[in-house]
């Protein structure tokens, strides 16, 4: 229904609204913008859902966003330490002959949330919430909340999802026309260096100087390698 704090109580259309419309009487589907909210941390997820729980917007569609270090539901990847991005790859390949069972459920996990806001029982929830059900229905709760992620109103992730063009890209995250904001965005300088920044060690510098020693040595396309060669030299 109407609402009576603002402009559209009155019952007058404005010409956007006019346009809007138009657009539907010809069958065309408004765009309806996004809500992108970033935060620092996960944790710092967490707190806001709760709170919008609290409020009347609580069966708003929602997903939230995080790595396999936080969904991954898979008994041997979520157990593997640090590798679990190319563990999970490995197994959407279906190398070794091996492919994920909690993959293929992903779909599962949408229809659920879909029968919810069905039946207006819908609420806010949170990674722990998604993982439990994960685990309940034997469906991903990784690849589930990007799934979530077309229909949903509000969209929770980390800031480095919206500032890193590559995490943008493999995530299928397009900001234009959406709104976007950014929790205590005084962090927003930090996070936005660790985007650009790579960590290297000494050792490894000199495993790819050495690398490079011989791809110069031998003649293999010298004119690349060098310049390669003497920023690791520099380097060191």
């Amino acid at each position: 229904g109407s609402c009576t704090e603002c402009s559209c109580s009155s019952g007058k259309e404005t010409d956007k609204d006019t346009s809007n419309t138009k657009k539907k009487e010809n069958g065309d589907q408004s765009f309806i913008p996004k809500i992108f909210f970033g935060t620092r941390t996960h944790k710092q997820i967490s707190q806001i859902t709760r709170e919008l729980k609290r409020t009347a917007y609580s069966s708003v569609p929602m997903t939230i966003l995080s790595s396999r270090d936080y969904t991954c539901i898979h008994p041997v990847v979520s157990n593997s330490g640090s590798n679990r991005n190319e563990m999970c790859v490995e197994l959407l390949e279906g190398k070794h002959g091996k492919s994920c069972l909690y993959y293929h459920g992903v779909h599962k996990v949408s229809e659920h949330h879909a029968l919810q806001s069905a039946r207006s029982t819908a609420q806010a929830w949170d990674i722990e919430d998604l993982v439990r059900l994960g685990k309940k229905l034997r469906a991903c709760p990784y690849f589930a909340a990007r799934e979530l992620m077309v229909g949903a109103d509000i969209v929770f992730c980390p800031y480095n999802y919206l500032l890193d063009p590559q995490i943008r890209e493999s995530m299928d995250i397009n900001l234009k026309g959406h709104v976007v904001i950014l929790d205590e965005a005084h962090n927003i300088e930090d996070s936005a260096r660790e985007s650009v920044s790579y960590s290297v060690t000494e050792n490894q510098l000199r495993a790819a100087r050495e690398e490079l020693d011989f791809m110069v040595n031998n003649n293999i396309r010298q004119k690349d390698h060098e310049p390669l060669r003497a920023v690791c030299c520099s380097l060191t």
